[in-house]
C-alpha cells in the first residue's frame, strides 16, 4: 500500500540526503482570545504595546480585535520554533494587564453576536479592508465561529534538497513545477489522512453554551453552562466550526489536481457571484457589508484543514502568488489549542506533525475523484464527532474500515519516515510510540483527558479553560524575557506603529477606488 515510501526513503539514504530531510523548516501561527479575568471576550483595543496589527510580522489578530495571532520565522531547530513562540507568549503578558489568554481552542463567554469586536487595523486602505473582509465574514457565517482557536503548522523542505528528489523521482521538467506538485501531493495525502490528526490532538470536546446563542444544536448537555458530545474529538473541525457551508449550493469545492487546476478553482470562486451573497448586499445605504457578493470574497476565506502557501508581497492575492513562484510551504490548519501546555503546542506533537508531513510528501498520492472528496469529508466529520466511539467506522477504498485499525496501518506505515529524521534524541520515535499508544487507549487523547478533567473536577467548560489560563498567565508573567528578545519585539512594535502610520499617510486614492484596482490586480 505504501511500497513508494520505502523507495523513495532508499533513494533519500543511498544519496546520503538523510541530513538534509532533517534540515526543514517549520513554524508555527498560535491564535488565542484575549479575555477579561471573568472569563468574557475582552472589548479592550489591541494594546499598543504589541504594535500594530496590520504591520508587525509576528504579532498580530484574526477575525476579532480580541483575537490574537503570534506567529513564528520559520526554523531548522524546532526548539527555536517553541523557544521563540514562548518568548513572544511572554512579551505578550507583559502588555497585557489583567487579561488572560485563552488556553482553548472553543471560546469563552460569548455576548451577542453582534457585540463581538471585528478587528481593527486603522484607517489605511488596506487596514479597512481586512476589517471589512471581517465584517463579511460575520455576515456570512456569524461572528461567534469566527472566535474559534487554532494552531497552524507551516512547513517547507530545504530548498538544496529538492533537485535531488526531482532527480529520484527521474522528473525531467521544471524544478518549480516539480517542488509544486510534490507539496499538492503532500496536500492530497494530509487531506486523505487528516483524520488522524484529529483523533490524536483534536481537544474541543465542549463549548460554553453561549456560543450556541440561539441556535438548535445536536450537542448534549455536559452540566447547565456546557454542550458537548460524548465521543467528540474536535468540535472546532465539525459542523459547527468554520466552513463554508454553501459549498453545495455554489459548486464550491477546490481541485488539488494540480496547482493550476487549484488555483483555478479558487479563482472562479472569488470572481464568481453567489446569489445567496447577493441578498446581504454589499454597499448598502453607502456603507459596506462585505468586500464583495462572490463566492468567495478573497482566498483565505475558504475553509480546508491544509492550504499550499507562497510568501506574499504586500497586497499580493494569494492565488497570484502561486501562480507567479508556485508552492514554497504548506500550512497544516488542523490542530486544536492544546489546553494542557502553555503554548497551546508541545514539543512532542510537532514532531509528530513533521513526521506525518514527510509521510504524506512521500507515499503515493492519486488524484482524488468524487467519491473519495465525499469521503474524506465524511470520515472527518465522523472523527471530529464520534472519533473516540468505540464503534466508529470510517470509509476507505469505498469499505468500510475500523478507525484503529486505519489508524495502527497509517502509524505502521511511518515508521521508516520516524527512522528517517530521527536523531540522538530519538524525539521522533518517542513521540510516535506516544501517538500508538493514543490509538490503544483513547482516554489518553487531549479530548478524553479534558472532559475528564471537567467531571471529576465538577467544572464547566468555561472554569476548566479559565483555571489553566490563569496558570499559563503565572508561567509567563514570572518568567523573564531575554535583553536581545526583549528589545527585538519593542523594535517591531515601534516599526509596525510606524509603517501603519505611514501606510495611512500615504493612500492617494479613495477606498471604492483601491478597492477595484486590487480585485482587477492593479
Amino acid at each position: 500500500m505504501f511500497n513508494q515510501i520505502e523507495s523513495r526513503i532508499r533513494g533519500i539514504l543511498d544519496a546520503g540526503a538523510a541530513p538534509r530531510m532533517r534540515r526543514a523548516q517549520v513554524g508555527i501561527e498560535r491564535e488565542c482570545l484575549r479575555v477579561s479575568p471573568g472569563g468574557a471576550l475582552a472589548r479592550t483595543p489591541h494594546p499598543p504595546g504589541l504594535g500594530a496589527a496590520l504591520t508587525h510580522p509576528y504579532i498580530t489578530t484574526d477575525f476579532s480585535e480580541a483575537l490574537l495571532e503570534l506567529i513564528t520565522p520559520p526554523f531548522e531547530d524546532k526548539d527555536q520554533v517553541l523557544g521563540f513562540l514562548q518568548d513572544a507568549h511572554t512579551y505578550v503578558y507583559h502588555q497585557l494587564g489583567d487579561e488572560l489568554l485563552w488556553s482553548a481552542s472553543m471560546p469563552c463567554v460569548l455576548g451577542e453576536d453582534a457585540e463581538i469586536p471585528l478587528a481593527y487595523y486603522g484607517w489605511s486602505n488596506a487596514g479597512l479592508m481586512k476589517t471589512l473582509y471581517r465584517r463579511g465574514l460575520g455576515h456570512r457565517y456569524g461572528r461567534a465561529m469566527q472566535t474559534i482557536a487554532g494552531v497552524h503548522f507551516n512547513y517547507s523542505l530545504a530548498e538544496e534538497l529538492w533537485p535531488l528528489l526531482q532527480s529520484i523521482e527521474q522528473d525531467p521538467g521544471d524544478l518549480i513545477d516539480f517542488i509544486s506538485e510534490s507539496y499538492i501531493r503532500l496536500i492530497r495525502n494530509l487531506q486523505r489522512y487528516g483524520w488522524l490528526l484529529a483523533y490524536l490532538f483534536g481537544a474541543s470536546p465542549a463549548v460554553d453554551r453561549s456560543f450556541v446563542q440561539r441556535r438548535t444544536t445536536d450537542m448534549e448537555v455536559f452540566d447547565p453552562q456546557s454542550y458537548s458530545l460524548p465521543y467528540a474529538t474536535s468540535l472546532r473541525l465539525g459542523d459547527i466550526g468554520y466552513q463554508n457551508r454553501l459549498e453545495e449550493g455554489t459548486g464550491l469545492k477546490a481541485n488539488y489536481d494540480s496547482l493550476d487546476a487549484y488555483v483555478r478553482s479558487l479563482t472562479w470562486a472569488i470572481e464568481t457571484p453567489c446569489p445567496h451573497y447577493e441578498a446581504i448586499g454589499v454597499k448598502v445605504d453607502g456603507a459596506y457589508r462585505q468586500l464583495n457578493a462572490n463566492v468567495l470574497q478573497i482566498e483565505n476565506e475558504y475553509y480546508s484543514t491544509v492550504r499550499p502557501k507562497q510568501v506574499l508581497q504586500w497586497l499580493e492575492k494569494p492565488t497570484v502568488a502561486l501562480r507567479r513562484r508556485g508552492v514554497r510551504y504548506v500550512e497544516v490548519r488542523s490542530l486544536d489549542v492544546d489546553p494542557f501546555v502553555p503554548l497551546g503546542v508541545s514539543s512532542s506533537q510537532l514532531s509528530f506533525v513533521e513526521a506525518f508531513v514527510v509521510f504524506c510528501l512521500l507515499a503515493e498520492s492519486p488524484r482524488i475523484n468524487a467519491s473519495e472528496r465525499a469521503a474524506i469529508d465524511r470520515n472527518q466529520a465522523l472523527t471530529a464527532r464520534q472519533g473516540r466511539s468505540p464503534d466508529i467506522v470510517l470509509e476507505r477504498d469505498r469499505r468500510p474500515v475500523a478507525l484503529t485499525q486505519w489508524a495502527d496501518e497509517l502509524l505502521a506505515a511511518m515508521a521508516p519516515v520516524v527512522e528517517l529524521l530521527d536523531g540522538p534524541e530519538r524525539r521522533y520515535r518517542h513521540s510516535w510510540i506516544e501517538q500508538q499508544e493514543k490509538v490503544r487507549d483513547p482516554a489518553l487523547t487531549p479530548s478524553a483527558r479534558i472532559l475528564a478533567e471537567m467531571r471529576a473536577r465538577g467544572e464547566t467548560f468555561v472554569a476548566f479553560a479559565q483555571r489553566l489560563s490563569e496558570e499559563h498567565r503565572q508561567y509567563f508573567t514570572q518568567r523573564e524575557l531575554g535583553e536581545e528578545r526583549r528589545a527585538l519585539f519593542g523594535r517591531l512594535a515601534r516599526e509596525s506603529l510606524q509603517r501603519q502610520h505611514s501606510l495611512e499617510e500615504g493612500d492617494v486614492k479613495g477606498f471604492d477606488e483601491f478597492l477595484a484596482d486590487y480585485f482587477a490586480g492593479r
